[in-house]
């Protein structure tokens, strides 16, 4: 049950509100549960968004409104659209959606914006909207026709684009798929279609998204901050190079790695497996070692595949940008053979691309790992 306490204004922030909208002029609109800016805002000369360009927000204060968030992500780029979702008592549900003008920028939002602390250990949560466009309606009557649906579909709710009848083996009556104009029109017909079928054609119709539209993996969040989950990259060698296929006698020094392996540098921190060991076959000839590993991810792949640890999984969290120039991650790599993960802090120059400054900081983390892989060899 929800503390009563949480129902109750916080007076002060929303005067706070209320003077930022009559300094700046702002002007929002409540409809169905959200309240809304923009669509586009007055004087919008921007590209209309098409796919891609919204990003969703959670985990923000329920006291949190509109004269903190809008000009938050707006520092990223002009926004087309913000709605912010609302109870009934004048707070916020926790939720948001900001749309701009292209993906870029909310490609940018989400690098920038994920883990930002808007209060004390408040961190908002930042993602690619799901955006899915596509309802499933079954249980409807058998003599149902197509375009009967799609003029009763449009009377009844908004941004109704085409309507496909499915029928056979598997399907009670008649099921349609309906696509619409965006994913807030869907979500709002997926809210009212059944209570709306029910009240006027006694009907009792189910609905729900059309599958494959559903979240993936780098589209959930976990609280309290999630991270950008990244699979390994393994970056083909330039040279025919044979790596052996059981883990080799480390040496005392670091593993030889190119230095102009890619434009990072590091921030140790203390390694959380200070007295881990990290086994060598004993069949394997002493002189022989790695010589070439086409990555620091690479060759931190074969050592946890040699000594049984599983494939390594790296977590990246944008930080903040120094004066220097240098844009800084902090990183989780996780070992499914190791019971804790590897944290620590690494530092890339701004790249051409998020990818690019993404892959940067990838290996700047596996080469920091391999470092303290070898250096607990070797002191435990």
């Amino acid at each position: 049950m929800e503390n009563k306490g949480s129902q109750v204004q916080n007076i002060e922030r929303v005067q706070a509100l209320e003077a930022w909208l009559e300094t700046t002029n702002t002007k929002l609109t409540q409809v169905n549960g959200q309240r809304k800016y923009g669509g586009p805002p007055e004087g919008w000369d921007g590209p209309t968004p098409a796919e891609r360009c919204e990003v969703f927000i959670s985990h923000i204060p329920r006291d949190a409104y509109e004269d903190l968030l809008i000009p938050l992500f707006s520092s990223v780029g002009p926004l087309w659209e913000f709605r912010l979702m609302m109870n009934f008592s004048g707070q916020n549900r926790g939720f948001a959606y900001a749309k701009y003008g292209t993906p870029a920028f909310a490609t940018e939002a989400v690098l920038k914006l994920n883990g930002y602390m808007l209060e004390p250990k408040c961190y908002l949560c930042v993602r690619r909207s799901t955006e899915k466009r596509h309802l499933c309606i079954g249980n409807l009557p058998a003599a149902t026709k197509q375009e009967d649906l799609k003029q009763v579909l449009r009377r009844l709710v908004d941004g109704v684009e085409r309507v496909s009848l499915k029928t056979g083996p598997g399907i009670q009556g008649v099921s349609a798929v309906v696509a619409f104009s965006s994913h807030h029109t869907a979500s709002m017909a997926k809210k009212d279609l059944v209570a709306e079928f029910k009240k006027r054609f006694s009907l009792e119709i189910s609905i729900k998204w059309e599958p494959g539209e559903n979240l993936s993996p780098f589209q959930t969040c976990s609280p309290p901050a999630p991270k950008i989950l990244l699979q390994p990259c393994f970056v083909p060698c330039s040279q025919a190079v044979s790596h052996p296929s059981a883990l080799p006698q480390l040496q005392p020094a670091a593993p030889p790695v190119s230095p102009g392996f890619c434009r990072a540098v590091g921030e140790p921190v203390s390694p959380p497996h200070p007295h881990v060991r990290y086994p060598v076959p004993a069949s394997h000839h002493p002189q022989q070692h790695m010589v070439c590993a086409p990555s620091p991810m690479m060759l931190l792949h074969k050592v946890c595949e040699a000594n049984g640890f599983g494939q390594p999984f790296y977590e990246l969290d944008y930080s903040l940008a120094r004066p220097d120039g240098f844009v800084k991650f902090t990183y989780k790599v996780l070992i499914p053979g190791i019971s804790r993960p590897f944290r620590g802090k690494v530092m890339v120059l701004p790249g051409p691309s998020v990818k690019v400054m993404l892959e940067e900081a990838q290996r700047a983390a596996a080469q920091q790992l391999l470092q303290k892989m070898f250096h607990n060899q070797h002191v435990a």
